[in-house]
């Protein structure tokens, strides 16, 4: 299941709705007090870590049988589209969720040509769902040029808790950065559709030290076009709060960021960002407030600003101030209250009772 589905579920246990989650194996039998029904799941052949639920007859006959007010479809595309389907038959309104970039990241690993085909797919599930939620105006505008009718904007939380300016660590600094150096860092999976292979451009940064947290296929290409990197792997927890809050620039390569997670909580640690004007970030980093935004393809351009960050203390000093404080407002609570809002709007309901999220990456 998503982390963001994880909250949601939490939140409606603690408001006192009802939920059931269907989700591809493998998982836990419960999530928060609710059940998760699980499918088969088969892994993608290029990218093994990504799993794609397989559909059933039981999804129709367990949401039939649990009669939710709302279905929320996460990132429906094979799993999801069959917990839409069973919603229709049912007279349920389906609430979509569009978090993942499909045909940017089919382009990623080499599918060329393929987008026609997949938008034309996208139409035909968003256009049937009662309401497509989408993280941020630049995913809004890309899927009203695709022709996705009735959508709404809902972004993502952040535990401002877990990341926060407090888990900074002189010791794990010391660690990482020996000899003093200013620590750049980059957190998130590892894979060609990160542009993971941009990070080597800031290779040799002078007075810097690179730091890269997570792991996926690209990793041993990254390592040889990095020698000199710090590669910590896969982090979470107190852990990965640890590491964030103790870099002093964060830097992300994606383009095709619907929303980019990892960029918000580097801004909740009070480090300031350093991200491609594409996607995501362009709701997330004010240029020259909390971070400095880059031209998506022009790596030398990262480099630069990275570069003018490591050079100018106070300038870091001030952006991660204000890092801390741009995203004070996106809570989870917060945005949980806000999708509770959009399911009444679907269902005429001042008080929906229980939603039915199917929790399925694809």
């Amino acid at each position: 299941m998503t982390n963001s589905l994880c909250h949601l579920l939490a939140y409606l246990a603690g408001h006192g709705h009802e939920a059931m989650v269907v989700a591809p194996d493998p998982g836990p039998p419960s999530y928060a007090g609710f059940p998760v029904h699980r499918t088969p799941a088969f892994r993608l052949p290029f990218y093994r870590s990504f799993r794609v639920g397989v559909p059933s007859g039981a999804i129709r006959r367990s949401i039939g049988k649990f009669r939710p007010d709302v279905v929320h479809l996460a990132s429906p595309t094979v799993l999801g589209a069959a917990g839409l389907t069973a919603a229709l038959r049912l007279g349920v309104p389906a609430v979509a969720v569009f978090q993942t970039d499909l045909a940017g990241f089919a382009r990623q690993y080499g599918l060329r040509g393929t987008d026609r085909l997949i938008w034309s797919w996208l139409r035909h599930i968003h256009g049937r769902a009662a309401l497509t939620l989408a993280p941020s105006t630049a995913t809004i505008e890309q899927l009203r040029g695709h022709g996705i009718p009735r959508l709404s904007l809902w972004g993502r939380g952040v535990d401002l808790d877990r990341f926060h300016p407090r888990h900074r660590s002189e010791a794990l600094r010391s660690e990482l950065a020996p000899a003093g150096e200013v620590v750049v860092g980059y957190v998130g999976r590892l894979a060609a559709d990160k542009r993971v292979h941009l990070l080597a451009k800031l290779d040799g940064l002078p007075g810097t030290r690179l730091v890269i947290v997570g792991d996926g296929p690209a990793e041993p290409r990254l390592r040889r076009l990095l020698p000199r990197a710090v590669f910590c792997g896969l982090r979470t927890g107190a852990d990965l709060s640890r590491i964030l809050a103790s870099f002093d620039v964060f830097v992300h390569t994606g383009r095709d960021e619907t929303y980019c997670q990892a960029v918000q909580e580097a801004l909740a640690t009070g480090v300031p960002v350093v991200a491609a004007a594409a996607g995501g970030p362009l709701d997330l980093v004010r240029p020259g407030g909390n971070g400095l935004l880059y031209p998506p393809d022009d790596p030398t351009e990262m480099r630069r600003a990275v570069a003018a960050l490591v050079d100018d203390p106070a300038a870091r000093r001030r952006m991660g101030a204000q890092a801390r404080a741009s995203v004070l407002g996106r809570s989870w609570p917060a945005l949980c209250g806000e999708l509770l809002a959009l399911y009444r709007s679907v269902t005429g309901s001042t008080t929906p009772a229980q939603a039915r999220p199917t929790g399925s990456p694809a």
